[in-house]
This record gives structure tokens, sequence and C-alpha cells, in this order.
């Protein structure tokens, strides 16, 4: 069992006062036999009440109620985690879904369909291309070497960039302009799984990353439901599969649906943004 204390610090500046409407948000870590939470503590600025639910997607959200205008909302949030994904390729696939393709039972179907709904179908023949250049279809694979290579290929082939803009990248837009961010990788591999039959959702945490000594950011990657190991994440920006290193927090059909903070204001327009992670070792 290995032990991460992420701290997690979002400050909104405005123009002038500003009158804050409810906001949502997703900080505390999902919980489950990988991974639990030894320790959670979250602070507004100014003081909100705050009501807990599950979404749809079982992910924890907090709606916040501001009773007074501000000129900065801070949302930091602090957690200690206990990570218990020490051997992420301790799983076994379905024997009918060990060579890929397969297909997924009638009831997985009916149940993994949002899933497997593609962003855009004008880009499929776009994404046939791409898939060539590390499989050729008919080729015998198995289903986990498949999205593996997948991975693999993104991480070796296209340039990480950092953008601070709101949004993700078409699928479209990364395998045309071969840069992006982790959630634009994030993106482009499930957009290439569904192409392929599979289900896949969007991932957003953390990721420990032992070199770092500055202030990073939260972390995206993909899932894919293979029949037998259940969700296994994939994180192309990294060319790994998922581990110890990786928090998730929340997930979703639409990389959109999970954003940390969101919420609205009244007031002056104009707001400046400035978020701090901290993920460490304890």
């Amino acid at each position: 069992m290995l032990r991460y204390k992420i701290l997690h610090r979002t400050y909104y500046n405005f123009s002038g006062l500003a009158t804050l409407q409810p906001h949502q948000l997703r900080l505390r870590p999902r919980e489950d036999y990988s991974q639990r939470i030894e320790s959670f503590k979250l602070q507004l600025i100014p003081l909100a009440t705050l009501l807990w639910h599950r979404d749809a997607e079982g992910n924890s959200v907090a709606v916040a109620t501001f009773d007074q205008a501000t000129r900065q909302l801070s949302v930091e949030s602090e957690v200690i985690i206990q990570q218990y994904n020490e051997s992420p390729l301790d799983f076994v696939v379905a024997e009918y879904a060990l060579a890929y393709p397969f297909s997924y039972t009638a009831d997985d179907q009916v149940l993994l369909a949002p899933y497997r709904i593609a962003d855009s179908i004008s880009v499929e023949n776009l994404l046939a291309q791409w898939i060539g250049n590390f499989w050729r279809t008919g080729e015998p694979i198995q289903s986990y070497s498949l999205m593996n290579q997948m991975n693999d290929y993104i991480h070796k082939t296209f340039t990480y960039q950092v953008r601070e803009e709101p949004g993700v990248q078409s699928a479209e837009q990364t395998l045309q302009c071969g840069t992006g961010s982790c959630r634009d990788f994030a993106l482009l591999f499930m957009e290439a799984a569904k192409y392929l039959g599979l289900a896949a959702r969007f991932v957003s945490g953390y990721v420990y990353d032992p070199h770092s000594t500055v202030a990073g950011a939260t972390h995206a990657w993909a899932e894919i439901y293979l029949p037998g190991a259940g969700w296994l994440g994939f994180d192309p920006t990294i060319g790994s599969i998922v581990g110890t290193d990786h928090i998730p927090v929340a997930v979703a059909r639409l990389p959109e649906s999970v954003p940390p903070v969101a919420g609205s204001f009244v007031g002056a327009p104009g707001s400046t943004l400035d978020v701090g992670v901290w993920v460490s070792a304890c």
C-alpha cells in the first residue's frame, strides 16, 4: 500500500465584487478496492454551504452555495489517499474477449451503449488510417495488446503541450496538429477505441511524479472496458497502464462533464484563474 497527499488550490479573481452562483466541486477522489481515502478536507473562501451527492457515474459531487459577494473565490482541498493498485497487470480478461475483435454480451451492450457512442462519425476515415500505423485489420492480436499498442503509439508520436485554455480538442484536431494536452490525448484514445467497437470513458484525477518539484495540474486519462478485467486505465500521455501513481477523482462519458470546479458568477465581466496541484508521497 502506498500513501499520497494531494493539495489542490484554485483561485478565481474577479474584476469587481461578484455574486457567486452555486458551484459544483468534483475534488473528492473515487473509492473502491484499489483506492481509499484516509482523510479529506475542503475549505472555501468565502464560506459556503455544501451539499454532497453521487452523480450518475458514481462521482462524489459537492454543491456549494454562497451567501456573500466577493472579489475572490478560493477553493482548497487536501486529501490523503491509500493506494492499493500496486499490480495493475494482475487481471484476467474473459476468454471470449481475449482476442480482438470480440462482442460484448447482450447485458453488457445495454449498460455500455453510452460509452460506445463516437463523438463524430466524420472522423472515422481519419481514425481508420491512423490506426493502420500500428495495427492492420485482420492481424491476430489480443484485445489488451491492441489497446496497449495504441497507448504507446500516442505517447511516442505526439507532442505533449500544456494548454491553459478550457475545453478539449477533437480527435480530428489532435490527429491533424500532432500535439495536445493530457485531456486531448485521452479523448483521442477514447474515440479510437470506440471506432474499434469498445466502451471508453474519460477519467479526471491526479498523477504522482516523483521528479516534479513545482506545482502541477490535474491529469486525465482513459478507461476501456474489457470483460473479466473491468474498466482498465490507459494513460497515453505517459504511455503506460494506470497504476499506483494515478489517483482517479471522476469518470464520465464526456470529458467536459467532470471539471474539478464549475460554476458562474454575477458581476463585472472578466476574471482570472490560478490553479496549483501538489502530489507527494507520505
